[in-house]
């Protein structure tokens, strides 16, 4: 009996708990991702960002989707999971369709402008980053450097070419979504995962 009353107590705790608010920050011209948890930064990671051709949107989206070992689906290709495969490890798919967190099969492109739309990170970031986060959490793709994004990632970059910005807006989740942005195509469809969770 005093088991059962120590195990209720504990669940009646944890559901009074409170819940963390995380935020991901992604600022495009800095090439970097923030994980803000309770106000506070956790982590920093470099990441690559959309080429100018097909860049990445710029908006307030939740990821929707976390598949672990994806298999990469575009343009009538498929890649299953391996190192061969475009999407790396892990996929962390954002509620615009198309669009989402990701590795990458060309290590060298993260710090880079050099995606179809995705934010790319190196693969043991991508791993500690798909740890950390979940589904729900609040992702912000910001397109220029403002107050906020100084204060998270200091002084601003070396000056690059104007990237084109790509307005994209989230449904809500329990309506059917918009068209992706195109510049060249969406960006990314994971449609299907190995051991994915």
């Amino acid at each position: 009996m005093a088991a059962g009353l120590v195990a209720s107590f504990a669940m009646h705790a944890m559901a009074q708990a409170p819940q963390q608010n995380r935020v991901i920050i992604v600022s495009l011209e800095d090439r970097k991702l923030a994980l803000v948890e309770d106000g506070q930064v956790k982590k920093i990671y470099t990441v690559a960002v959309g080429k100018p051709s097909t860049p990445s949107p710029v908006g307030t989206f939740k990821i929707e989707r976390r598949v672990a070992n994806p298999v990469y689906h575009h343009d009538g290709k498929t890649v299953t999971p391996g190192p061969s495969n475009p999407a790396g490890t892990r996929w962390m798919g954002l509620n615009v369709p198309g669009y989402g967190i990701h590795g990458t099969n060309v290590p060298k492109s993260i710090g880079k402008a050099a995606s179809h739309g995705c934010i790319r990170m190196a693969k043991a970031d991508l791993e500690e980053f798909y740890s950390l986060v979940a589904v729900g959490d609040t992702v912000e793709l910001i397109g220029q450097r403002n107050k906020e994004t100084a204060a998270l990632f200091g002084d601003a970059p070396a000056p690059a070419a104007q990237q084109p910005t790509v307005l994209a807006q989230a449904a809500p989740s329990q309506e059917p979504a918009p068209a992706a942005p195109k510049a060249d195509g969406p960006a990314l469809v994971m449609v299907s995962a190995a051991g994915s969770r």
